[in-house]
Order: C-alpha cells, then sequence, then structure tokens
C-alpha cells in the first residue's frame, strides 16, 4: 500500500516536471502581453452573485441589445446544413450592403479571423506592426504570434506616421476606436496610407455607429485593408461573422490563406438574412445612437462617442468602480487591460433604455449623488 502511494506520488512529480519543461516552449511575446477580457463573463457572475441570468445588465461586450432582424430566426429553418457552407450567397449580399464586388470581399468567422488571417499574409518574424493605442488588443495578439514586433504609439487627434520605421510591415487604425470611440479623420488616414508602403488595416467594426465609411479608400490605395463585422449594429455577435475590403490582389492573397470552411452554414445563411433587412439595422442604430447621446449628456466626463458605447474617465480606480457596479447586477468593462489606458477608464456599452437608467441611477448611488 505504502509502496503504491510512493509511486503515485512520483508520477505526480514527473507530471509536474514535464509540464514545466513543456511550458517553456510557450512562445516568449505572450508573457509581456496585455489581457484581454470582454469584462466578466455574464454567466459566472450570475452564479456568483446568486441571480438569474436574465435579471443582470451586461454593458461590457458592445452588443446590439435589440438582437437580429426577425429574418434571421427563419433563415435558420433552411439548409442543408449535412453539406459543407457555400460563401457565395452571403459575399452576394455583402456586395449589394457595400457596391463593392466580390472580388473585393472576403469573409471570415468574426473581425477576429479577418485580422489573423491578413497578418499571416504580411506579417513574419523581425516585422514589425504599428499600433497607436489604447486600442483593440487583438492586433498585437494576432502580429506577435507571425512572430512580428508590436510598436506602440499614443493615440492622439493628430496621429500621423513616423516616415521611417525599419521593417515596418503593418500598421493597424481602428475607426470609430476601441475603446475611446472616437472616428479618424479622412485626413488623418489619407495621410498614414501616403506615409508609408507598409499594409494599412483600418477596423471599421463600429462604422454604422458613425455615418461614413472611409473604405472608398481601397479604390484609390492598393495597400489598405478595411475590416468589418456583423457582431455590432446587426446583431450577429454570436454567429462570429466578418468581412473584409481589399483590392483584389490582397483579397487573392487571403483566400489562399483562409482557413477553408471556418464560417459555419448557419452563420453565412443569417449573415445573408441580416443585410437582406437594412431596415431592422438602421433602426436598430438609431435607437443606440439616441440613447447614447441621452447617457452621455447625464455623464458630462464620458469623451464623445461614434460607436456603441462611452468611453469615460473615473475619479477612481476603474476596476474597483467594475466590481462595485458588478454588485449591483451591473456588468461594465474596465479598460485598465488596454495598452495605454490607464487605470480609471471604464467604457459602457449602449443597452435599452430601462438598462441604462438602472446603470445611471447605479453610478449616482456610488457618486454618494442619491441614496
Amino acid at each position: 500500500m505504502v509502496s503504491q502511494w510512493l509511486n503515485t506520488i512520483a508520477v505526480i512529480k514527473t507530471s509536474v516536471r514535464d509540464q514545466a519543461d513543456f511550458a517553456k516552449k510557450v512562445l516568449p511575446f505572450l508573457a509581456d502581453l496585455d489581457e484581454d477580457e470582454a469584462g466578466p463573463d455574464p454567466h459566472q457572475a450570475a452564479m456568483r452573485l446568486g441571480l438569474p441570468l436574465q435579471d443582470l445588465i451586461v454593458l461590457s461586450r458592445n452588443e446590439n441589445p435589440y438582437g437580429p432582424s426577425p429574418m434571421v430566426g427563419a433563415a435558420l429553418q433552411d439548409g442543408p446544413f449535412h453539406r459543407y457552407p457555400d460563401s457565395r450567397p452571403f459575399l452576394e449580399a455583402l456586395a449589394g450592403y457595400t457596391g463593392f464586388s466580390p472580388e473585393w470581399l472576403v469573409a471570415g468567422a468574426g473581425m477576429d479571423e479577418i485580422i489573423s488571417t491578413t497578418c499571416r499574409i504580411f506579417l513574419g518574424r523581425g516585422d514589425r506592426a504599428l499600433i497607436p493605442v489604447p486600442t483593440y488588443n487583438y492586433y498585437a495578439l494576432a502580429a506577435g504570434l507571425c512572430g512580428a514586433r508590436p510598436e506602440y504609439r499614443a493615440r492622439t487627434a493628430g496621429f500621423s506616421l513616423e516616415p521611417h520605421l525599419p521593417g515596418l510591415k503593418m500598421v493597424f487604425l481602428c475607426s470609430p476606436n476601441n475603446p475611446t470611440g472616437e472616428a479618424l479623420s479622412e485626413d488623418s488616414v489619407r495621410s498614414v496610407l501616403e506615409k508609408t508602403d507598409a499594409i494599412v488595416f483600418l477596423d471599421e467594426a463600429y462604422i454604422e455607429f458613425a455615418g461614413k465609411s472611409l473604405a472608398g479608400l481601397v479604390m484609390e490605395y492598393p495597400n489598405l485593408v478595411v475590416g468589418r463585422t456583423l457582431s455590432k449594429a446587426f446583431g450577429l455577435a454570436g454567429m462570429r461573422l466578418g468581412y473584409a475590403i481589399a483590392p483584389p490582389w490582397i483579397a487573392e492573397q487571403y483566400r489562399r490563406v483562409a482557413p477553408m470552411f471556418s464560417i459555419s452554414s448557419p452563420s453565412l445563411a443569417t449573415g445573408t438574412a441580416a443585410l437582406g433587412d437594412l431596415e431592422w439595422m438602421k433602426e436598430c442604430v438609431r435607437r443606440i445612437v439616441s440613447e447614447r447621446e441621452r447617457m452621455r449628456s447625464k455623464l458630462p466626463w464620458a469623451l464623445p462617442s461614434q460607436a456603441n458605447f462611452l468611453f469615460m474617465q473615473t475619479s477612481r480606480r476603474s476596476k474597483a468602480l467594475a466590481e462595485q457596479l458588478l454588485c449591483r447586477g451591473i456588468i461594465v468593462r474596465d479598460c485598465s487591460a488596454f495598452h495605454g489606458c490607464g487605470e480609471r477608464c471604464l467604457r459602457v456599452t449602449v443597452g435599452r433604455r430601462e438598462e441604462n437608467d438602472r446603470f445611471l441611477e447605479a453610478l449616482e448611488i456610488l457618486d454618494g449623488k442619491k441614496d
């Protein structure tokens, strides 16, 4: 019996030693990477608080609170789902929506796949990727996984590119920017494009809330890729469906390296249906923008936004404030995990009016302005 027990300990020690040895094989850059979480997981938060999930107010993930078009549900009744996906109907629907023919369009399983696949085309070991911060953390992860080195620069209103940065292969721009909400001017984007031979990736995930897209610049600049998603304005976050508008030479390379059949048939069907009901999307955007401006009028420390969220600087540490709101059943995004953001910033998704009112009321109570 003792011998068996000792053997068990020996096996455990060997297992731990072997695990430590294998752990050394993890890419070194991951140790320095900023953690990125979309706020506390709602299911875990509900269990922790002892609340039904539907009683939580989730204002941390920039989702459309009204959901997708009713046509999406009907599309899920169609098939056949036992065959591999056919993306052509979706790309044709995208052509109608964007005004670009299919040879200028590529699709992926969410914006993250669009970003990572584009990085695989252009980035390799020793290359540099310029990232104005604070912004979406996934750019650094996607670049780093290709062996490239993220180069961070402060994102300012008059951001301009250093004309000679050795080894620069990609520049990431986000407009409207996540997490700050402001959009870049056309002059700013043109300035970057004209100063570099690097590939410029312009992330327009939130463009429907801003009104003006700069996607037309791909007709002028052969080094521009514009990424989009159906997760936000179209209410399809759970379907993981993104696309890019790119010059045909880039689109052709994208199709060569993209994972085959990465977008499921249900996702493609729902995306095609959502693009067939633009009035629903536009009404959702109208309501969200209206609520965004109403909320901002009550939050003087919130920055102007052209997205479906507000970014605000707080007088206390945002991590502590987010935890206090969570204890009241409200999940917001503490932005301290965004590179270059600091420890006193929150991002709050614009929800339904009643959800926003509960957030505003909770904030007043925590600030001591209301009993």
